[in-house]
């Protein structure tokens, strides 16, 4: 790449973008466009400051999963000292600290030698992000004049903060009475709990969560096995006029059937053996607040009628007592069955679903918006090094695509598990400090789970000619599981506790294998 010395043109457009009429994600893509032409750099990202961690807003030339990852500032030296100057950095072509790209960057697996800048951000003397270039040419910002990197940086700041407040002003437009600087700051700080994912179809669901969120309704989540239910009922919590109170959890397939009731409406000191004192409930101590009834479906039917109360009068009857208690809830409920073939079944309550049914918010499964993974990797790869205590963690390529291809039957808790157990096969021979590399092979030899492993039982007698190992696996689990059943005279809770699972976890197995 040949060094070109930066014209005043090309300033142009980040001035222009910052009065145009743009989304939030348009204008951080078009500043990032802009920055690259005006100083023909390899790489250049737009990074927000969050707390003592840099987020990137919006990237050029670097791989895909940068857009999941946190860049600490204790972490990476050439970030930190960047924050901490007032006007912008050149590093030398050679300099020996680390640079928080590396293996990142399209085309050069190491940044050794290269070019280098970075500008600190600021309005009105606040920093609010960071502004970093690339050039594999060493020299190559060697001719930029550093009033013109400042005039740079100050555009882009400027053009930053815009993108943040009208990004705020369009999510928060109930709030016109507060000062724009208390609504950027509001949103900075609970963008870092906000879903992860830029498709058009996070976009919706984070649509859809900001809707209902203002809202006292209750709300029903749906969605697969580990696409992130908790989570929408959590960010949907903070976005809610209750999010200075708890979010009061219950998840009602670990209740057992004989204290269910007493967990969730309290009893009265000696209302049955064991009773030695009185129990409030999880509805009062959620008074005033939200309650997350996870695994909705599992409530046992006996103790539907008591809800359907709750949400029909707001009363609750602890067990033991002769009268009722008011009380005022918000509730939030999460499953991943279908309630109408429930309700078919005679398992679930038609009016309890009509009244938990008000607003419905459908969490979509991780195949219906691949588009994210590469995002969702970098965020998942940072847990792990943060975990693991390794040095910077970077996926090939053909890793990355190979994670993009997987049919991902447990969604996103998938994904979070397989990147672990790739970044764990990756570290081995690694020096402790140094860049671990995830190649395809950590990938794609990560071990089977649970429920595909083969039993020791089976041998090559129980495979059915011309079937796969999973398909023989799977036949073996139904053969099991009905078996269990029939010694179980049909009862799931004692069929799960046979064969050492809880009955909810069994019957999800049956039905994904076809026996319900």
């Amino acid at each position: 790449m040949m060094t070109t010395s930066p014209k005043l043109d090309d300033l142009l457009p980040i001035a222009l973008d910052i009065t145009a009429s743009l989304t939030a994600k348009n204008r951080s893509e078009r500043l990032v466009d802009a920055v690259v032409q005006a100083l023909h750099c390899d790489a250049a990202v737009v990074l927000r400051l969050d707390g003592d961690e840099l987020l990137p807003v919006a990237a050029y030339g670097l791989s895909p999963d940068v857009m999941g990852r946190r860049f600490a500032r204790a972490d990476h030296p050439r970030l930190d000292i960047i924050c901490s100057h007032d006007t912008p950095t050149l590093f030398p072509d050679d300099s020996p600290l680390p640079d928080p790209y590396d293996g990142l960057v399209d085309g050069a697996p190491h940044l050794n030698v290269h070019a280098c800048l970075g500008c600190p951000l600021r309005v009105d003397g606040e920093l609010i992000g960071v502004l970093t270039a690339d050039a594999l040419e060493p020299g190559a910002f060697d001719t930029v004049d550093k009033r013109y990197l400042v005039h740079l940086a100050a555009l882009a700041a400027a053009a930053l903060r815009t993108s943040d407040l009208i990004d705020v002003l369009e999510r928060h437009a109930s709030h016109l009475g507060l000062v724009a600087k208390d609504l950027v700051q509001d949103f900075l700080q609970r963008r870092g709990g906000l879903l992860i994912g830029e498709s058009d179809v996070m976009s919706r669901l984070r649509q859809e969560i900001e809707l209902v969120a203002s809202s006292d309704f209750p709300v029903l989540v749906t969605g697969e096995t580990g696409v992130g239910k908790e989570l929408v009922v959590r960010t949907l919590h903070a976005q809610s006029p209750l999010s200075d109170r708890p979010l009061v959890y219950v998840n009602c397939a670990a209740l057992p059937d004989s204290i269910v009731e007493s967990e969730l409406f309290g009893h009265t000191k000696g209302s049955f053996t064991g009773a030695e004192k009185e129990r409030p409930g999880k509805f009062r101590v959620a008074q005033g607040a939200s309650l997350l009834l996870d695994e909705i479906g599992e409530l046992p039917l006996h103790t539907q009628p008591k809800l359907l109360r709750v949400l029909q009068e707001g009363e609750i009857q602890p067990v033991g007592a002769d009268h009722t208690v008011h009380v005022d809830v918000r509730i939030l409920a999460a499953t991943n069955r279908d309630l109408e073939a429930e309700v078919r079944a005679g398992r679930f309550r038609a009016d309890l679903l009509h009244r938990l049914d008000v607003l419905r918010i459908r969490v979509p499964a991780l195949r219906d918006h691949r588009e994210d993974i590469p995002q969702l990797t970098g965020h998942f790869a940072d847990h792990a090094r943060r975990r693991l205590g390794t040095g910077p963690i970077r996926f090939s390529p053909d890793a990355l695509a190979a994670l993009v291809r997987r049919s991902w039957p447990g969604n996103v808790r998938e994904l979070d598990n397989v990147v672990a157990r790739a970044v764990l096969r990756a570290t081995v021979g690694v020096t402790r400090g140094h860049p671990v590399i995830v190649n395809v092979s950590d990938i794609t030899d990560s071990p089977q789970s649970a429920e595909e492993a083969v039993p020791a039982s089976v041998g090559p007698s129980t495979l059915a000619a011309g079937s796969t190992l999973r398909e023989a696996v799977q036949e073996y689990q139904r053969s099991l599981i009905q078996q269990a059943l029939e010694d179980a005279e049909g009862n799931w809770a004692a069929a799960g506790r046979s064969l050492g699972m809880h009955r909810s976890n069994l019957y999800h197995l049956a039905k994904r294998l076809g026996l319900r």
